[in-house]
């Protein structure tokens, strides 16, 4: 199955960004927390200073992308083979990351206007600009 890419290279580039952000950051680093919280929280994934209830939901979204996030793996290599099913299983973490992305961004700041600030501006930004970025890119190459 051939596709049009809009850009040469398109797939491997794609590829290649879901595996480091998707797989490795996002999917990898949730193994972390769920597997050893407190050591998630001194190595910076999880926030030393959330409150007991935002912990409580912020495991549970850990739970969940461990337990579907694989996918974004097995998405990345696909397309970067340029296999014809990469492009139907990329959809998955494509509006995944795009949904982390808004997610964090809005998560963030009703934190903040509940006046509990528990990460820097800098690092959100950044983290929902790469995240939401890739999910668009992902879009834009498997359309």
């Amino acid at each position: 199955m051939s596709h049009e890419l809009i850009f040469p290279y398109a797939n491997i580039v794609t590829g290649v960004l879901l595996f480091i952000i998707a797989f490795v950051f996002h999917w990898v680093g949730q193994l972390i927390s769920v597997v050893n919280w407190d050591f998630a929280m001194e190595i910076g994934l999880q926030e030393k200073k959330a409150l007991p209830e935002y912990k409580v939901y912020e495991h549970g979204i850990a739970c969940a992308d461990v337990a579907l996030g694989w996918i974004y793996g097995i998405a990345a290599v696909g397309l970067i083979l340029n296999v014809g099913w990469a492009y139907q299983l990329a959809w998955f973490p494509a509006v995944v990351l795009i949904y982390h992305g808004l997610r964090a961004w809005f998560w963030s700041g009703n934190q903040k206007k509940a006046g509990h600030q528990i990460v820097s501006n800098r690092f959100l930004i950044t983290w929902c600009f790469v995240t939401i970025v890739c999910g668009v890119l992902t879009v834009a190459v498997i359309w």
